[in-house]
Parts: structure tokens; C-alpha cells; sequence
């Protein structure tokens, strides 16, 4: 399967990298690059990933990567990174929001 970086993710591994290069660039370097690899195996694997349990919803699953979580959506042709982040914090539904891929990284306004 496609494997596809929101731009959320995208800044997700942006902001990562950036944290820690503030004490150690080269491994910053390295980190990220072992979350894009780990990242890849959603792509050749898709259900290789646990279901995100305070989601519980089988087409939104994880892999973890050191203390990371690294969420995925499975769609039919395409695995798309949702989000990157550390593994203390827990997932909310608003952070997985469905956006249209045209729209991708731009915020809906909310209909009032």
C-alpha cells in the first residue's frame, strides 16, 4: 500500500526532530529517521499496528517507536500517517478529524 504523510505528521516529525537537536542533533537526526522507517512498515503492513484504544475504531492503529506513537489511518489503497507523538499522552477523536486530502493540513471552520 501507498503510505502518505499528512501535514500534521509532517510537522509532528518536524517538531520531534527540533527537540531534540536542541541537546543532541546527530541523534535527532537518526530518531527521525527511525520513525519514518518504523512508519514504512504500516505501508508494507497495515493491520501490523494495534488499534489506538481510546479510539477503538479498527481503521485508526498505531505502532510505537521508543516512547512515540505513530497513529495511521488503514484506507483501501492508502496508509495515511496521522500523527506522531509521545506515548504518555493519549489520543483524543478531535486530533483525527477526517479532512479531505484536497484540504489536507488546513483547518475546517466549524458551521455555526
Amino acid at each position: 500500500m501507498k503510505l502518505k504523510w499528512s501535514a500534521r505528521a509532517r510537522r509532528d516529525l518536524l517538531a520531534i526532530g527540533d527537540r531534540i537537536a536542541a541537546d543532541k542533533p546527530v541523534t535527532a537526526l537518526a530518531f527521525v529517521e527511525r520513525l519514518r522507517a518504523r512508519a514504512l512498515t504500516a505501508g508494507g503492513f497495515p493491520r501490523s499496528g494495534r488499534i489506538v484504544p481510546e479510539i477503538q475504531n479498527p481503521t485508526i492503529r498505531e505502532l510505537i517507536e521508543g516512547s512515540y506513537r505513530i497513529v495511521y489511518r488503514v484506507e483501501r489503497k492508502v496508509v495515511s500517517v496521522l500523527t506522531v507523538f509521545e506515548g504518555h499522552r493519549l489520543m483524543r477523536a478531535q486530533d483525527i478529524v477526517r479532512v479531505p486530502p484536497s484540504t489536507e493540513g488546513r483547518r475546517r471552520k466549524k458551521s455555526r
